[in-house]
């Protein structure tokens, strides 16, 4: 087990370099900060200054080179737009995002299992087939269309909730309403075809005819062999909230960081978007790790 988290571990900083690489260079193609940051009427020796105070008069190369050696003594560089360390800039976007995906994947772990396995006790009964149908919508919704439609119809036309910011938990509602269904619909999903699997196993026929009860039979008997795709699943709608829910933040004008990113890169704030992408993916790719350290709680036979 210790020597596959160490091989995850090498191959998540390799892919953690590449991506560096990737984003650093993709950015610089975004646009000149100088024209953007400058009034419309900055001469070019003004832009020049502007570009030498940043370092973005160099060669690229150059740029690069400079950004990995901060990067190795944890400097992130300056946020252009707010003249600040690009780091906290992030993690105080992190303060809000955070909080929204525990929440949002709290319910749905919660809502999920304990649906999906009722459902899959009762397969071809009428409350399967409800959730079914209820959780295939919400996998197939786009994101966008239902935060829209929740806008039009929740804010506007019944006028319960904000249409945007975080001034109080009513705003809260809806973000965490919209990006809860996908995830759900997915989750739901897995568990019902995992535990499907599951409950035809033979220990489970033996529980049954020594009398165990439905409820201990489900969620004691075969839940936790049921598990381990569903623990992927959830590892990646996790993630995905993580990413920052770039789309829903946005149209609800929630200050995370999937929309400081969307802002970052219209404005052109390089630091800015490097830092939100690199805190990110450490952030993925130490949830990886978690997941595999559950896949070996979970089945034995992968601690050995």
């Amino acid at each position: 087990m210790t020597k596959m988290i160490g091989q995850r571990a090498i191959a998540s900083l390799l892919s953690l370099l590449g991506l560096m690489i990737l984003v650093f260079f993709l950015s610089r193609l975004t646009g000149d900060p100088a024209v953007l940051f400058l009034p419309i009427d900055a001469t070019e020796e003004m832009k020049q200054q502007f570009r030498a105070l940043h370092g973005l008069d160099l060669p690229l190369i150059e740029q690069f080179a400079r950004y990995v050696w901060d990067l190795l003594h944890f400097d992130f560089g300056e946020s252009l737009r707010k003249a600040r360390p690009a780091i906290d800039v992030v993690l105080e976007a992190y303060a809000w995002t955070l909080p929204l995906a525990l929440i949002t994947m709290g319910l749905v772990i919660t809502t999920a299992i304990v649906l999906g396995s009722l459902a899959a006790f009762n397969v071809g009964g009428f409350f399967d087939r409800l959730v079914s149908i209820v959780s295939l919508v919400g996998a197939s919704a786009p994101d966008f269309w239902i935060a829209i439609v929740a806008i039009v119809v929740f804010s506007i036309g019944l006028g319960w909730v904000p249409t945007s910011g975080v001034g109080t938990p009513l705003h809260w509602v809806l973000p965490i309403a919209v990006l809860f269904i996908r995830p759900f619909g997915l989750v739901v999903q897995v568990v019902r075809g995992s535990m499907l699997s599951a409950l035809g196993a033979p220990y489970v026929k033996t529980a049954r005819a020594k009398g165990v009860k439905n409820l201990p039979l489900i969620f004691v008997h075969t839940l936790r062999n049921g598990m381990l795709p569903v623990i992927t699943v959830i590892g990646d709608q996790a993630a995905a909230l993580l990413n920052g829910a770039v789309i829903v933040e946005t149209i609800f004008g929630f200050p995370g960081v999937g929309k400081l990113m969307i802002d970052s890169i219209l404005q052109r704030d390089f630091n800015v978007v490097l830092a939100a992408i690199m805190v990110t993916a450490v952030a993925i790719f130490i949830m990886n790790i978690l997941i595999d350290l559950a896949y070996g709680l979970l089945d034995p036979r992968i601690r050995h």
